[in-house]
């Protein structure tokens, strides 16, 4: 099994510190949120370490389906550039966030959700080009957020040929059960959080009310082979949570 952590726990630490200690804790990746302070880090940094990488795109700020099109532009070039920091990284994948909806854009919902499209079919494309795997990730129930819905998140992928990072806690909070989680074929990539259901709070494994003995009976079911991210508040929470994924495997 592979497990992995991001960086969100340990923000905004040296990215040497964060690879350090995910080393002396034998974990086998590192997901990289690639904005500041892990905007430029030093290739020679990386291959001190033996941690392998997966690349978050940035979080804040952007907008895929921005009707401004001088944000919806620079929002992709982005995540073009998170793409090819994984390419630079030897990292395999990268994690896309999919866009929102504006403040002034609910009147005109159907262009918005095209502007989405278009953007992600763009990086669905690029992502080929550079040779690593685009995956989009379900989001938590925050309002104007789009691609709540995994059945619908699963339909675009399969329309742009792109792969899902499921986010546990998000489908959760979404009010989806573990065994409605796995009936997507486009699950590629794991974020895994826990909360009691109300909202997104990226708590530690086993203190809030997901069915992680279902999720691992689902895992191997499906014959999960992809990475799963810790992606918790702090540290506390990550070796918590690594405790906990340890004793139910």
């Amino acid at each position: 099994m592979k497990i992995g952590v991001s960086t969100l726990a340990l923000y905004p630490q040296p990215i040497e510190d964060v690879l350090h200690s995910l080393e002396t804790q034998n974990i086998d990746y590192c997901e990289i949120i690639n904005e500041y302070p892990y905007d430029e880090i030093d290739e020679g940094v990386l291959e001190s370490y033996q941690v392998n990488l997966t690349v978050h795109a940035p979080l804040s700020d952007l907008n895929l389906a921005s009707h401004n099109q001088t944000i919806r532009k620079s929002s992709i070039a982005e995540v073009k550039k998170s793409m090819d920091k994984a390419v630079d990284w030897d990292a395999e994948l990268v994690v896309v966030h999919p866009g929102s909806m504006p403040v002034m854009g609910r009147r005109i919902e159907k262009k918005i959700f095209q502007y989405n499209l278009e953007s992600l079919s763009e990086l669905s494309s690029y992502a080929q080009n550079c040779g690593v795997c685009m995956c989009v990730e379900n989001m938590p129930v925050i309002d104007g957020l789009l691609f709540q819905d995994l059945k619908e998140l699963n339909s675009l992928l399969d329309d742009i040929n792109a792969h899902m990072t499921l986010d546990v806690g998000h489908a959760h909070n979404s009010g989806f059960s573990v065994d409605e989680m796995f009936r997507y074929p486009r699950i590629k990539h794991i974020h895994l959080s826990d909360n009691d259901g109300t909202w997104d709070q990226h708590n530690a494994l086993g203190t809030g009310s997901i069915d992680f003995d279902q999720f691992f009976r689902s895992l191997n079911d499906v014959r999960y082979d992809g990475v799963m991210v810790v992606e918790v508040k702090d540290a506390t929470d990550v070796i918590k949570s690594l405790e906990f994924i340890e004793m139910k495997i």
